[in-house]
């Protein structure tokens, strides 16, 4: 039986206690095999029935996140441009045609597949906790995440997934950050205010 303890609290800082959401980014580009690392990572985050419905699409340049521009609000745009990659973090509509490839009991495919509430929700909270996995990966290898929900999902939809197949949740710029643009951190919520204990 495996015994886990507790990580040490410099990793802790850098995944949450100082781990904060960049608000732009300096020069330094960020090299195609970290970006592999760090999907290698987040993909062993667990999800329902193993069904991996997240998808990464990585904007390694200006012109492919120049793409992107008409769809994001006001504030995002700028420091959009500067990002060294920004990822489309979509979800896979059609996840259940891997299904017998990642999953150990037969049927399963064709239970999402005959299923459309069923599939819609799996993919949706699933993709999303994919996401989340990916930005505690990023962290992990020393990069900086600024997520962002502050975008016309359909307009992006429309400029990469015309075929309607995937479906973005949300866009994580990505680099190493500039701490001379950070906002102060904000309050979160007490224990007493966020938890219940029955």
């Amino acid at each position: 039986m495996t015994v886990h303890t507790k990580i040490d609290q410099a990793s802790l800082d850098q995944l949450f206690f100082k781990g904060r959401t960049a608000n732009g980014f300096i020069d330094k580009a960020v090299p195609l095999a970290l970006l592999q690392e760090v999907y290698d990572i987040a993909k062993m985050g667990a999800t329902s029935m193993n069904t991996q419905p997240t998808r990464y699409v990585f904007l390694n340049s200006a012109e492919s996140r120049a793409r992107l521009i008409p769809a994001l609000s006001p504030g995002n745009v700028e420091k959009t441009k500067i990002a060294p990659v920004t990822v489309i973090v979509a979800i896979d509509t059609q996840f259940y045609e891997h299904v017998p490839q990642i999953w150990h009991v037969a049927g399963a495919k064709d239970m999402f597949a005959g299923n459309v509430p069923l599939a819609q929700g799996t993919a949706t909270r699933n993709g999303t906790l994919g996401g989340a996995y990916f930005m505690m990966a990023a962290r992990a290898v020393g990069l900086d995440c600024g997520p962002m929900s502050g975008v016309d999902l359909a307009k992006v939809n429309a400029e990469f997934f015309p075929d309607g197949r995937f479906k973005t949740d949300f866009l994580i710029n990505l680099g190493y950050g500039d701490d001379s643009k950070l906002f102060a951190r904000n309050p979160r919520l007490s224990f007493e205010q966020a938890c219940t204990v029955l």
